[in-house]
């Protein structure tokens, strides 16, 4: 047996009683011994990560290109937009809010909300703690961090507040069904465009990836001590738990249909490509 695998192994009844494992990590000189690309998985979530933050930030302070009137298509980084500062027609609520400077939102009201969400998510904790704060960057690779305390200290301890931006994310997905239903009636009546698909398949996709939230499968079937006599809320909790699975799939999925919706309301509401009708 080398020293290594001396130092590594569990101690059992021969190293005496009431003695504890002892584990170290290997000294290797090498951040790791593996040969492959194990640097492009975080590098890929980097810059997918940024590419969106940077086009949805950008989006959010353009104050134009966010509403069809004719289609009434409402992108979903502006709404719900309730100021005086919104143009006719895209306030489906009324416009409680005066004017509002050019460097507040439009959306200010839900979009730190939904960046709240998305930050302290479950899945997107494990993306950038691994991309951009190396903790550690991927398996058998060393961190350049000398220790780690958890998510017990500021400023991670906030993430524990993820279930109560599950609250609001979830009346907000609400509030973008309702803009997806509303686009359905537009200047000509009811009708049916290529613009209503794109809005309703990013609700869709919204649904799915907040009620795949780890905190819904808790609202739903946490604190249950016998589920034969909660019958409903153990099948919704089934049901929940079946989203739950593809959880990072639907993290990456919304954040591809926020940009597509927002980018295709854009186009439209400038004019600068028609929608494409279906009916009406």
């Amino acid at each position: 047996m080398t020293s290594t695998d001396r130092s590594q192994r569990t101690m059992g009844p021969e190293d005496g009683v009431g003695k504890q494992s002892v584990r170290t990590r290997v000294a290797l000189p090498q951040r790791t011994l593996r040969t492959d690309r194990w640097w492009l998985p975080p590098l890929l979530t980097t810059l997918g990560l940024a590419a969106f933050v940077v086009y949805a930030t950008i989006r959010s302070f353009m104050r134009e290109g966010y509403w069809d009137a004719e289609n009434h298509y409402l992108t979903p980084f502006y709404s719900p937009c309730l100021s005086t500062s919104c143009v006719p027609g895209s306030s489906h609520f009324g416009t409680p809010i005066g004017e509002l400077p050019e460097f507040i939102p439009l959306a200010f009201l839900s979009l730190p909300f939904l960046l709240g969400f998305r930050l302290t998510c479950y899945y997107y904790r494990k993306a950038y703690y691994r991309s951009v704060w190396f903790a550690p960057p991927a398996c058998a690779v060393t961190e350049p961090h000398a220790r780690y305390t958890g998510e017990t200290r500021l400023p991670l301890i906030v993430q524990n507040v993820h279930r109560y931006f599950f609250y609001v994310a979830l009346s907000i997905t609400l509030i973008n069904t309702y803009d997806a239903i509303v686009a359905f009636g537009g200047e000509r009546g009811l009708g049916i465009g290529l613009g209503n698909v794109i809005l309703l398949g990013n609700v869709v996709m919204l649904w799915c990836y907040t009620l795949s939230c780890h905190s819904c499968r808790h609202v739903t079937g946490g604190r249950l001590k016998h589920f034969s006599k909660n019958p409903v809320r153990y099948w919704i909790w089934t049901q929940v738990s079946k989203l739950n699975v593809r959880h990072m799939q639907f993290a990456w999925i919304t954040l591809g249909t926020l940009v597509l919706t927002d980018l295709y309301v854009w186009l439209v509401s400038t004019q600068t490509i028609p929608d494409l009708r279906f009916v009406n």
